[in-house]
Parts: structure tokens; C-alpha cells; sequence
């Protein structure tokens, strides 16, 4: 099985990793160097600040390249020039309520940017893999409180969603049509709700929660009666990176999977997260209902991940409410001033500690 963490397969490899500089992107940064991986990242510059690119020193681990995937033949030749063997696609324009304000940048973004970079994937001659990663929200929604599995309908009522199904359509056709016959593996990663320290993104619960705590505002929140596929970073970067080891290893996986909680694992609501994190926080669990008019966001989504877990071995060492405490320390740090490389390292290291 491809369960944990093997640094062996990583060694020396060159791998091509987009969207480096965000958060899911950053921490995939540092802990592909610290497997002995040879990380180059291609991404526009970090959008937040605080941010945890700059934070925790990624560049000096990853050889960085600011470019934007519109940016057609710019990008062409440089990935010619990385002649990538691993490729790991998380650039995206990844906010909800920022596509329903610019669903076009939302749509470039996501579906010509995929378009953009598996096209220029396709003349370079050391590939052997490729994993793009996409949402737990590509699929047709309806709302019945159903787990969606990998074969279910894909749709989307926002743009956002909307953009990351048609990249997953887009991949499976350049997978059949180009890179197929050549050998290269192609897939998809079907992510969870992500959440974890070095998150400073707008219109993120845990991000909003720390910034209101550190300027003693009350915590409005949208949707406190939304359940969503909470998982920490890390337990979502372990499937990742299984299932990229599995598929370059040839393994017979799907070319799409679900990351996700547990199947057992009970839905989370956002009230009940976000008072987990205030208490722990100590700032108390008091928030107030956010009134103000916004764009439709489902009030349920839950993914199945049990085919992940099947094929991969793949399991969460962080489930439910134990990814608290975690990302509660980092944030604490920040606040603290400590060395927040140090304090990242030192989290990668105690995760890879913990037992399945």
C-alpha cells in the first residue's frame, strides 16, 4: 500500500509544483525539500500579508518562479526548460464568493490555466506523472445532505466550482488524448476543506477566526449551520502525495480521487468548528450571525473517501476536532513572534511522528 510518508520516492525528483506560494501550495513546499525532492514552483506572488510563503522561507527551498499560467508562452518555455518528471497542479483561484465578483479571472484562472499548463506539459520528455488537484465541490449539488462519491455527476452553481469541474473535465480529455499514449499517468485529487496554521486567506473560517481574535472584534459568521469536509492540511497533502507515488509507480488507481474525513467521522457544522477554535484559542465562543447580503454557498457538502482509503491505504492521522489544537499552536506562535519556518518544520516532523 502507499500509506505514509516514504521520502525514498521523493529523493532527488524533479518535481513541478504550481501554486507554491499559497498555503496548501507553501506547506507541500517545504515538506517536498525536506523528502529530498528538487521543488521548482510557478505561481503569481503571494496576495495576503501575512503570508506563509514569506513566513516560513519557501523560497529558499524551492527554486521560484512568479508567473502567472495566462501567461502562455512564458509559461511553455519555462516548463520546457524544468523538464518536470512530477507535476503537482494546485494553482487556482480558490474563494467561493471571489468567483461570484470575478467569475472571469475565476474561469481563466482555473480551466485556461489547467489548459494552459497540461499543454505544455505535453512536449516535455521526462514526465511521468501528473496530479491536478481540484475540490470537494465539482460535483452536481443538490443539497440532500449525500456523500458524493467519485462517480457521481459533476456540476457546480458557482463559478468557482463550476471552473474546477470543467478542469476536471479538461484533464481527463488531455489525458486521453495526449499523454496516455505516451505512458504518463494523469489524474485528479477531489480535496476536502482544508484548513491548518498558515492560512491568511479572505472569507476563510480559521483565518478569520485568528484575525478577529488578534484585533478583539466579535467573529461574524456567514453560514454557522453549513457542514463542510473539514481536514487538516497535512492528512490532505499524505493522500496527495500517496497517490502521486501510487500512479508513478503504476499502480492500477483510479484517475480521480476523493480526499476526505473519515467516513464515520460525524459533520462538523462551521459554528461548532469555529467555537472548538475560539475556546482553544481562549478567546471565548461568543460569534455573531453575519447579516449582510451574500452570494448562494451550499449548506451541505460531504465527500467519501473510502476509495481513497481502499486503494491508497491512505488514512487521516488528524480526523474531527484533533486538527484543532494543531493549527491553534501555530497561530499562537505567530501572535508569540516565534520563528515560524522553525515552528512549520518542527509541525511536519511531530505529523510524521503520529501513528496511523
Amino acid at each position: 500500500m502507499f500509506n505514509g510518508i516514504d521520502s525514498t520516492f521523493w529523493q532527488g525528483r524533479r518535481v513541478l509544483l504550481t501554486g507554491h506560494t499559497g498555503f496548501k501550495g507553501a506547506w507541500a513546499a517545504l515538506w517536498l525539500n525536506q523528502m529530498g525532492a528538487r521543488v521548482s514552483g510557478i505561481s503569481l506572488a503571494p496576495e495576503t500579508s501575512p503570508d506563509l510563503f514569506d513566513l516560513a522561507n519557501v523560497s529558499s527551498v524551492v527554486d521560484s518562479h512568479i508567473l502567472d499560467l495566462a501567461e502562455r508562452d512564458k509559461l511553455t518555455e519555462l516548463v520546457a526548460r524544468l523538464d518536470p518528471e512530477i507535476v503537482l497542479h494546485m494553482a487556482a483561484q480558490p474563494l467561493v464568493r471571489r468567483s461570484y465578483v470575478q467569475p472571469v479571472e475565476t474561469y481563466l484562472t482555473n480551466v485556461m490555466g489547467t489548459v494552459h499548463l497540461l499543454d505544455a506539459l505535453r512536449t516535455t520528455s521526462s514526465l511521468r506523472t501528473v496530479l491536478v488537484v481540484t475540490t470537494d465541490k465539482v460535483y452536481e449539488n443538490a443539497e440532500t445532505g449525500q456523500s458524493f462519491r467519485e462517480d457521481d455527476r459533476l456540476g457546480g452553481h458557482d463559478p468557482y466550482a463550476a471552473s474546477k469541474a470543467a478542469a476536471e473535465i479538461v484533464t481527463a480529455s488531455y489525458a486521453k488524448s495526449f499523454f496516455n499514449e505516451r505512458g504518463i499517468r494523469v489524474a485528479t485529487a477531489r480535496g476536502g476543506n482544508v484548513i491548518g496554521g498558515g492560512d491568511f486567506s479572505e472569507d476563510r473560517l480559521i483565518p478569520d477566526i485568528w484575525r478577529a481574535a488578534k484585533a478583539g472584534t466579535p467573529l461574524k459568521l456567514r453560514s454557522p449551520n453549513a457542514s463542510r469536509p473539514w481536514q487538516h492540511v497535512l492528512d490532505c497533502l499524505t493522500g496527495y502525495f500517496a497517490y502521486v507515488r501510487a500512479l508513478d509507480e503504476r499502480a492500477k488507481v483510479p484517475t480521480a480521487l476523493n480526499f476526505g474525513p473519515h467516513p464515520d467521522a460525524p459533520s462538523i457544522r462551521v459554528a461548532e468548528l469555529a467555537e472548538a477554535v475560539q475556546s482553544t484559542l481562549g478567546n471565548g465562543e461568543a460569534w455573531q450571525p453575519d447579516e449582510a447580503p451574500a452570494p448562494h454557498e451550499m449548506s451541505a457538502l460531504e465527500i467519501d473517501s473510502s476509495l481513497a482509503r481502499a486503494c491508497l491505504g491512505w488514512e487521516d492521522r488528524l480526523p474531527g476536532y484533533d486538527c484543532v489544537q494543531w493549527l491553534v499552536d501555530w497561530y499562537q506562535a505567530l501572535n508569540a513572534g516565534e520563528d515560524m519556518r522553525t515552528v512549520s518544520l518542527a509541525q511536519l516532523s511531530a505529523y510524521q511522528a503520529l501513528k496511523n
